[in-house]
């Protein structure tokens, strides 16, 4: 599995996209105000994702 880099676009947990901000050793951290529906969505500026659990958009 090739891990995403810093700039990437991922997509995780029934099809939320961010902005990969940060690789860890086992984890990214999230910029989901990418989505243009992320206010409606109610949801935290920033979230971290295993790297098992998303696929590179871009």
């Amino acid at each position: 599995m090739k891990k995403a880099e810093v700039g990437n676009i991922i997509e995780f947990k029934n099809g939320l996209r961010g902005i990969v901000e940060k690789v860890n050793e086992n984890s990214v951290i999230v910029d989901l105000t990418y989505m243009e529906n992320y206010k409606e969505l109610d949801l935290q500026e920033r979230t971290v994702v295993n790297h098992k659990n998303y696929k590179i958009i871009k």
